[in-house]
């Protein structure tokens, strides 16, 4: 799991993010950043990877990712089993 957040005063609205991210745990909002564009929002932390590219890939530095709990091993392996 990730805690992620997106600075609003640091934020253009590009959407960088929505494009890059390989789970799509981003959105686009209508809420306005302050340059007056729409900002993205976060629709689907839980499904985060925390692969970091929304953070790395952000021009702006608007995006911090947080790592907040890891899986137990027997998660993890359910999981990988799940997807096969």
């Amino acid at each position: 799991m990730a805690k992620i957040d997106i600075d609003k005063n640091c934020c253009k609205g590009c959407y960088i993010c929505i494009n890059v991210c390989p789970k799509q745990v981003f959105k686009p909002s209508k809420k306005r950043n302050r340059y007056g564009t729409n900002m993205p929002m976060v629709q689907a932390e839980e499904a985060c990877i925390t692969c970091r590219m929304c953070e790395r890939m952000c021009p702006d530095g608007a995006i911090n990712v947080v790592k907040t709990q890891s899986k137990s091993p027997k998660e993890e392996a359910e999981e990988v089993k799940n997807e096969n």
